[in-house]
């Protein structure tokens, strides 16, 4: 079956319902582009919903260069996107829908009531009323030799014409919700150069004992310093929080340091994280403090009382330490302030908040136009770069999505 538009109106096929992929079609559509956005699941943005379940995180208030920086490899280009949607044009642009939203304690940007349902509703019903037609359970399936769009829909095969395309396919997270990477296989027919996805914002095994695993998996880690070496051998430190888990630790601060982890793995097999336990606290004074006798307290007792040290914390001292070692105040005191963890692992892509890899930009131009498929795009986490969590990935999708539209408007006016 096909889709009939006006013969006298360009247009965007933008496959694909998340945030990158619903701003590359209210861009085209504000440029008078007949818009049609197809999804292979029942309704839009499902990722951006889940996402937004515990507080929608949309952005983040730290100044230019430094949020650029935040896509390492790839701050250069995405600074680009980002100096023409930010994240002030993304406040501003949720603010049009209805949307207050406040700077947080750390930094990040949210919704007045924390929420994602409310500001993708008011926005599906805005991009409807201004035209743009959408088509759920459509399954992106590749192209037709006369270059058509083929979809898998519930009433069979769909072949769809269109004048330029948008992909906003995601990456290879959260499969569930339809970012299942499926893609990479279309796109690797045709010659794009795709980098293999790899998880971002994911945690990492450890080989814990039974007892600890069983015993402390969701205890909060914090607040604790971490310590490692990139892969150029650079020591590194960041103060945050994680959690340990049944297979291993994640967190906001392992998220952060994420792909110098996994890439370090993916070098050397395994690696090294150190943590600190006890911030602010200096070597010395714990090996004092450690040194004095317990009589008849137990270690776990002259621990907490002399050091502050209990709990999940005290768990991982006696996972590190024999019993030899915990009679060492200066041991102790060392292992306190520089745990060691050997990360074995990245937790599978499947279970990751993010994807890192996808569409090379250098197979694109500037404005995320493919450089061998003339008229087609793409957007959002299906490219190769990657951020840590606290709204610097949800900008780079909506920033995304904006240069692509954009890029998607000028080639077809272009050919009029």
């Amino acid at each position: 079956m096909a889709f009939d538009h006006p013969r006298n109106v360009r247009r965007l096929a933008v496959v694909g319902g998340g945030p990158a992929g619903l701003m590359a079609a209210e861009v085209a559509r504000a440029a008078g582009i007949a818009v049609d956005v197809y999804e292979a699941k029942g309704s839009v943005g499902r990722k951006f919903l889940i996402a937004g379940k515990g507080g929608l995180n949309l952005t983040h208030s730290e100044a230019m260069p430094e949020f650029a920086r935040r896509y390492r490899e790839r701050e250069h280009d995405i600074a680009g996107w980002l100096r023409d949607f930010g994240a002030q044009e993304l406040r501003e642009w949720a603010r049009g829908l209805g949307v207050d939203t406040f700077v947080g304690s750390s930094g990040r940007v949210f919704p007045m009531d924390l929420k994602a349902a409310p500001l993708l509703r008011g926005w599906v019903r805005r991009l409807r009323d201004q035209g743009v037609r959408f088509h759920a359970q459509h399954r992106w399936l590749g192209w037709h030799e006369d270059g058509s769009l083929r979809f898998a829909a519930a009433e069979g095969e769909a072949r769809v014409s269109a004048d330029a395309a948008v992909l906003a396919l995601g990456g290879g997270s959260w499969p569930q919700l339809g970012s299942d990477g499926a893609w990479q296989s279309l796109l690797n027919e045709r010659g794009i150069d795709v980098a293999p996805l790899k998880p971002a914002n994911c945690g990492f095994d450890i080989d814990w004992s039974e007892h600890l695993a069983g015993r402390h998996a969701g205890a909060p880690l914090k607040p604790v310093v971490a310590h490692w070496s990139d892969l150029q051998g650079r020591e590194h430190m960041l103060q945050g929080e994680c959690v340990v888990t049944a297979s291993g630790i994640e967190g906001s601060l392992v998220y952060a340091i994420c792909a110098d982890l996994r890439d370090a793995i993916a070098r050397d097999g395994s690696t090294l994280l150190h943590l600190d336990l006890a911030p602010g606290r200096e070597r010395s004074r714990l090996r004092e403090a450690l040194a004095k006798p317990r009589g008849s307290r137990s270690f776990s007792e002259h621990l907490r009382r002399q050091a502050g040290i209990g709990g999940v914390k005290a768990a991982l001292i006696h996972e590190t330490l024999d019993k030899s070692q915990l009679g060492d105040a200066g041991r102790v005191a060392d292992t306190i302030k520089r745990l060691p963890l050997v990360l074995r692992r990245p937790r599978p892509l499947a279970e990751a908040i993010s994807s890192a890899g996808g569409v090379r930009l250098e197979a694109m131009d500037d404005a995320l136009m493919l450089a061998t498929l003339p008229g087609v795009f793409c957007a959002g986490e299906m490219l190769d770069w990657e951020a840590p969590t606290g709204g610097y990935l949800l900008t780079a999708c909506f920033a995304s999505g904006y240069r692509a539209g954009q890029g998607a408007v000028s080639w077809l006016q272009a050919r009029r």
